[in-house]
């Protein structure tokens, strides 16, 4: 079993008032004792995108953070690169593309330390593509749309600190549940997160994810579906049939081991008072 957190958020998430999720990854980096690594890879704006995350930690209290932007598989596979990273106690990488950051980080130095930081027990967050890039398969690129059609996405490794779950980002604004549903019909295994902006899930080492920020978490669990998928040919429109899906707001967690919704303590006190009135 894993003994670190990750945290997969769907992008723009809230930097400048609450900062409820940002917040949560600096107090489980450690706090004003966090040592965190911002690995700016999947972004055009590199070391600008990291700089920007450099600020916001240092405002929420943490007092040691390094920008780390690997442009090749060279760099990536620096010692003294992979040493900073084995350093932190909170990794975050940043939003971008993330078969970029696949592509130049996947089976160096640096990714094995983001690994075995993780494994050590270090939060290891990703907005957007990075929230992309923690799954073990990660969506690599695709269309929007809420009807799911054959090649609508594709996949490719990811780094792998989340296995049997594959994540979506900006899921509502960019209607991307035809895309999921596709992928998880022609990947029945997998478990589906379709993450919202401004939201995140908190995944602990018991694999039970707590949703946390605005919006919500769209789960597609597709292991009891039926579908045409492997008969479809081209770009039409595919059947898939029985699929389970949660829709869950702040506040709610889901086992992701187990595929049920499990009750937050606070609502199993509400559902208590209800009972007893």
């Amino acid at each position: 079993m894993t003994s670190g957190t990750v945290i997969v958020i769907g992008g723009a998430e809230d930097k400048v008032r609450d900062r409820v999720i940002l917040g949560r990854f600096v107090t489980l980096a450690g706090g004003r004792d966090a040592r965190i690594a911002v690995i700016a890879t999947a972004s055009q704006l590199g070391m600008e995108a990291a700089e920007r995350y450099k600020a916001i930690f240092t405002e929420l209290g943490a007092s040691e953070i390094v920008g780390l932007n690997a442009l090749t598989r060279m760099q990536a596979n620096d010692e003294h690169t992979a040493r900073l990273v084995r350093d932190a106690s909170g990794i975050f990488l940043t939003g971008g593309n993330q078969l970029r950051l696949s592509s130049l980080i996947a089976g160096t130095r640096m990714a094995d330390a983001i690994m075995n930081r993780f494994l050590a027990g270090a939060v290891v967050a990703g907005t957007s593509a990075g929230a992309s890039a923690v799954s073990s398969h990660m969506i690599a690129f695709g269309a929007s749309g809420a009807t799911p059609k054959h090649r609508m996405a594709q996949i490719a490794a990811g780094l792998g600190l989340l296995p049997g779950v594959i994540v979506d980002q900006h899921f509502q604004q960019r209607n991307r549940l035809g895309r999921l549903l596709s992928l998880i019909a022609q990947n029945p295994s997998l478990l589906g997160l379709g993450v919202d902006e401004d939201t995140a899930g908190v995944v602990g080492p018991d694999q039970v994810m707590e949703v946390i920020g605005r919006g919500s978490i769209t789960v597609v669990d597709g292991s009891a579906s039926e579908t045409d998928a492997w008969e479809i040919r081209g770009h039409r429109p595919l059947m898939i049939s029985g699929v389970v899906l949660h829709s869950l707001p702040s506040g709610y967690r889901f086992d992701l081991r187990r595929r049920t919704r499990v009750n937050a303590p606070h609502l199993t006190t509400i559902q208590g008072e209800i009972a007893s009135s």
